[in-house]
């Protein structure tokens, strides 16, 4: 009489299931993983002084774009404030004055800001260089289309969160 193969089929059935499940649990830790804050495996991340020790009093970046009226300019700056991770945006359009304040996210290095051009004339992109030196928009200052007014938009929010890391590829 000939064994039966019930307990073989699924044995290797298990096997295949097990070893599929270790290989999808392994690449998921290539991605993302959580990191034990009570036992950490990387040290803790690096943050920058709450205050500044010295401001600025000139614009750390600026953006000039001409309206095409007499004299009339398009206008954006940055400053520094007190705080290390804050700034306050300047913009001046043919005369027409405005501010607003801006927080970039903690990345344990010296924030970098930096001014691009717009998609639409008129129009000024505020962001920062992040660790990968990629740029990483945060807010839109543009003209209107009438041409009346300007407006300043968020365009994303960024924050570093202490207990994950992200791993390429």
């Amino acid at each position: 009489m000939k064994p039966p193969l019930t307990p073989f089929i699924l044995t290797t059935v298990l096997l295949i299931f097990a070893t599929r499940n270790a290989s999808a649990q392994q690449h998921t830790r290539k991605d993302t993983f959580r990191i034990d804050p009570s036992n950490p495996v990387l040290p803790a991340p690096r943050q920058n002084p709450e205050d500044r020790s010295a401001t600025k009093k000139e614009p750390v970046a600026e953006y000039l774009e001409p309206t095409g009226h007499r004299n009339g300019k398009f206008v954006v700056k940055l400053y520094e404030t007190s705080k290390t991770m804050r700034y306050r945006v300047d913009v001046d359009y043919e005369g027409l004055p405005g501010d607003d304040t801006l927080r970039f996210p903690d990345l344990g290095t010296v924030p970098r800001p930096v001014l691009k051009k717009g998609s639409t004339p008129l129009s000024c992109i505020i962001g920062f260089l992040d660790n990968d030196n990629l740029f990483r928009e945060v807010k839109l200052v543009y003209v209107t289309p009438k041409g009346n007014q300007f407006k300043i938009t968020t365009l994303h929010h960024w924050h570093v969160s202490t207990h994950y890391r992200l791993v390429g590829n």
